[in-house]
């Protein structure tokens, strides 16, 4: 792979040309994170919004039709719905767990197995998330297992 790299003037805009034989999984995950460069998440915390930096994102919960945003140490409400984060995150690192907890796999510490064919996720921050077993496959595949 050959990379360009070509400075610009200042009234010129930056721009990425990929050019490539097939559209390879690491080629759209590179391409996902360039998108998500500038992207934040409003989060709803005591009446003050805060603009939220995906990476510092464990994970999301949709609870009542409710949708939480998990940082390290502080939880924040939004507005989106736990679909639209899902299509918004697509090819990232983040993946559906459950039927209500899409995770960041770049926050977990270990996983385990547990009973029926789940798994346990230990997060970085202690917090332990199950994966049901339907996302198990999907779990694997970001890992690289």
């Amino acid at each position: 792979m050959k990379i360009i790299i070509e400075d610009i003037g200042p009234d010129e805009e930056e721009q990425v040309i990929i050019r490539c034989r097939k559209l390879s999984d690491p080629l759209i995950k590179l391409i996902s994170d360039m998108k998500m460069e500038d992207k934040k998440i409003a989060g709803v915390k005591d009446g003050a919004i805060t603009m939220i930096d995906p990476k510092n994102i464990y994970y999301f919960e949709g609870v009542d039709n409710k949708v939480f945003i998990y940082c390290k140490d502080k939880v924040f409400e939004t507005k989106i719905k736990l679909y639209e984060i899902e299509s918004d995150f697509m090819n990232t690192n983040f993946f559906r767990a459950s039927k209500s907890v899409i995770l960041n796999v770049s926050k977990i510490k270990s996983i385990s197995p547990i009973i029926s064919g789940r798994f346990e996720a230990l997060l970085l921050n202690g917090e332990k998330i199950v994966i049901s077993r339907q996302y198990v496959p999907e779990l694997k595949k970001k890992l690289g297992l």
